[in-house]
C-alpha cells in the first residue's frame, strides 16, 4: 500500500514508518515539523511539509499523490499544557484532524489508523481496563481524542470510511540501533526523565506521591515499547485492508510497574545509583493504569515483544548517546 503517514517525523510516527518500509509498503510523511524531528525521517523517502490547518497545503499533498490507507499522528499531546491552554489544542487537534479527515473522504481513501489514547477512559472503573469500559476523559488533550474518534464514527456511518483507533497506554522505549528515540520539549515521560538524572541532566527523578493503594505506595502504569506499537499499527492497516469493520483498540502489555520499580530497574541497567526524591501527588493521576490487552491479540494477531529492562535498555542506549 502507499500509506500518507502524518506526524511521521514524530516519536512514534518515525518508528511506524520504518516498520511500514520494512513490511515493503511506500511511505509518505507528512509533518510541519513543530513538534518533530527533521532527522527523524529516514533519507530517501517522500516528505511533504505541510500543516493539516492549511487546506490549500493539505489539498496540494493529495493532489501530488495517490494514498491507499492513512496513518495519523500528528497531534499535540502534553496534557498540562492541553489544561492551561485547552484552545491550541482543539483548534491543532481537532480542526487539524477533521481537515484530514474531510481530505481523506473526498479523495475516496477508505483505510485510515488515528494514534488515540487510553486518556480516553479517565479515571479507570475497573483493572485491567478493555475496550468495553466508557470514556470519560478528564482532560482536554483526552476530550480531543475522543471528538475525533467520534467524527471518524460519524464518516465510517455517512460515508464507509473505515478506521482503526489504537488507544495507547505508556509508550517507551527507542530503536534497537538507536538510531531514532524520544526527544519532547519539554520532556513529560518517566523512562526518560528517569535517565536524565541518571545522566546528570537533572539532579533527582521526582516521585510524585508514595501513598497510593499500590504494592509500594508509587502509581503503576503499563509500559509498552514503541516498536510494539508500532507493529501494531502495521497490523490495523492489513486489518482494514482485509475489508473489516471499523474499532477501537487498546494497547498495552497487560503489565503494570510502579514508579519505584521503575526507578530500580533503571539503576540496575545503567549502574548508576539515581536519586529519587518523594514529593507531593499530582491532580489527576490514578492509582493504576494496565490495560486488557486481549482485543488487540485476538483481532490483530498482536502480540507485545519487548519487556521492560528491553525497553530500559533500549531507551539508555539512544539517550545516553545524545548531545544534552
Amino acid at each position: 500500500m502507499r500509506v500518507l503517514v502524518t506526524g511521521g517525523a514524530g516519536y512514534i510516527g518515525s518508528h511506524t514508518v520504518r516498520r511500514l518500509l520494512k513490511k515493503g509498503h511506500e511511505v509518505v510523511i507528512l509533518d510541519n515539523l513543530s513538534r518533530g524531528h527533521a532527522e527523524s525521517v529516514p533519507p530517501n523517502i517522500l516528505f511533504e511539509k505541510a500543516d493539516l490547518l492549511d487546506k490549500d497545503g493539505l489539498k496540494n499533498v493529495f493532489s501530488n499523490h495517490e494514498f491507499d490507507a492513512v496513518v495519523h499522528f500528528a497531534a499535540f499531546a502534553y496534557v498540562g499544557e492541553s489544561v492551561e491552554n485547552p484552545g491550541l489544542y482543539y483548534e491543532n487537534n481537532v480542526v487539524g484532524s477533521y481537515n484530514l479527515i474531510n481530505a481523506v473522504n473526498e479523495n475516496g481513501i477508505k483505510k485510515f489508523v488515528f494514534s488515540s489514547t487510553c486518556s480516553i477512559y479517565g479515571n479507570p472503573v475497573t483493572i485491567p481496563i478493555s475496550e468495553v469500559q466508557q470514556p470519560a476523559p478528564i482532560n482536554p488533550y483526552a476530550r480531543t481524542k475522543l471528538m475525533i474518534e467520534n467524527i471518524l464514527g460519524d464518516y465510517d456511518e455517512s460515508h464507509g470510511l473505515k478506521y482503526a483507533a489504537l488507544r495507547y497506554f505508556n509508550a517507551a522505549g527507542c530503536s534497537d540501533d538507536g538510531s531514532i528515540g524520544e526527544s519532547h520539549e519539554p520532556e513529560p515521560h518517566l523512562i526518560p526523565l528517569v535517565l536524565f538524572a541518571a545522566l546528570g541532566k537533572r539532579k533527582s527523578i521526582k516521585i510524585y506521591g508514595d501513598d497510593y493503594d499500590t504494592k509500594d505506595g508509587t502509581c503503576i502504569r503499563d509500559y509498552i515499547h514503541v516498536n510494539d506499537l508500532a507493529d501494531a499499527h502495521v497490523l490495523a492497516l492489513e486489518y482494514l485492508d482485509g475489508g473489516n469493520p471499523s474499532t477501537v483498540i487498546n494497547l498495552g502489555t497487560g503489565d503494570g510497574y510502579s514508579v519505584k520499580e521503575i526507578v530500580n530497574a533503571a539503576r540496575e541497567i545503567t549502574g548508576i545509583d539515581i536519586k529519587s526524591e518523594i514529593v507531593d501527588r499530582r491532580a489527576g493521576d490514578p492509582a493504576v493504569l494496565v490495560a486488557d490487552n486481549s482485543k488487540a491479540k485476538k483481532v490483530l494477531g498482536w502480540k507485545p515483544e519487548y519487556g521492560l529492562s528491553r525497553i530500559i535498555e533500549t531507551a539508555w542506549n539512544w539517550h545516553k548517546n545524545q548531545k544534552y
